[in-house]
């Protein structure tokens, strides 16, 4: 079985034009699906992904609901777990997060660059707590964008203390942050309640670091990811079948640690 932890997808009557937004503002990127559910499943079909968990982000106030009520008609729990999202100054944010428990969501995507903080502001406290308390995963882009110029808001060392306000699992996505290796070894590695996802590592995250990374971090917490519709499930086997790992870890990688903690 293979679980895809980090999608990426939209209703459909606005992919066309949220994927060509986004592939500008990133210089360009190609994307490997057209941005809908049905894209989603043919990569998933043609790359052999049973399970994807598709993650969404509420980029202001006014969209929360509406990006929330999405995820909820779309999580089957069969092929698709989906994640909801809160825009941390919305002023009922905490009251959609008891709503996103209520859809039966089963985490929270959160942006620090689409949504304009740094993961270790104290006022994102309350929103952490909040989101432990209802015993929710904590989904968080980690390192640089390539949609924004710097300063970033997920970088290794602001991720560190963040974490330390959970009491939740808490994935910070990109192996711990794009372009960011040396930091995730420094700062990330080891901490009990955070897992890394692989998504968008092919090309971006060199061998080296990678392979530090599974020796540090321990293939009990990483998780297969892709960033559908950024990277392909094919892409980013190709750099994890390069780090020589044994059937277990593989095993634990594809599906193992998702199931956990998805309960699944």
């Amino acid at each position: 079985m293979v679980i895809d932890f980090h999608t990426h997808c939209f209703p459909d009557k606005i992919a066309e034009g949220a994927i060509a937004k986004l592939a500008y503002a990133s210089g360009g990127l190609r994307p490997y699906t057209d941005g809908t559910l049905g894209g989603l499943r043919q990569s998933m079909a043609k790359d052999g992904v049973d399970l994807s968990v598709v993650l969404s982000i509420a980029t202001n106030a006014h969209q929360q609901a509406s990006v929330n009520d999405f995820a909820a008609s779309i999580n089957n729990g069969e092929d698709i777990v989906a994640f909801g999202s809160v825009y941390p100054d919305s002023e009922n944010a905490l009251d959609e997060l008891e709503r996103i428990k209520a859809l039966g969501l089963k985490g929270v995507k959160l942006h620090p660059d689409y949504q304009g903080f740094s993961v270790d502001d104290p006022k994102m406290k309350p929103i952490y707590r909040k989101i432990s308390a209802l015993g929710l995963i904590c989904v968080f882009h980690a390192g640089l964008d390539y949609g924004f110029a710097p300063p970033y808001g997920g970088m290794p060392e602001n991720m560190k203390t963040a974490v330390g306000w959970f009491d939740t699992p808490v994935v910070a996505a990109h192996w711990g942050g794009i372009n960011c290796g040396e930091g995730v070894l420094q700062h990330l590695c080891g901490i009990d309640n955070l897992y890394f996802d692989t998504s968008f590592g092919y090309s971006t995250m060199p061998r080296y670091y990678a392979e530090s990374i599974l020796e540090k971090q321990g293939a009990d917490k990483l998780l297969f990811g892709t960033d559908t519709p950024w990277h392909s499930p094919g892409l980013e086997w190709r750099l994890l079948d390069a780090l020589g790992l044994s059937d277990i870890e593989r095993e634990k990688i594809a599906c193992g640690n998702a199931k956990k903690l998805l309960r699944i």
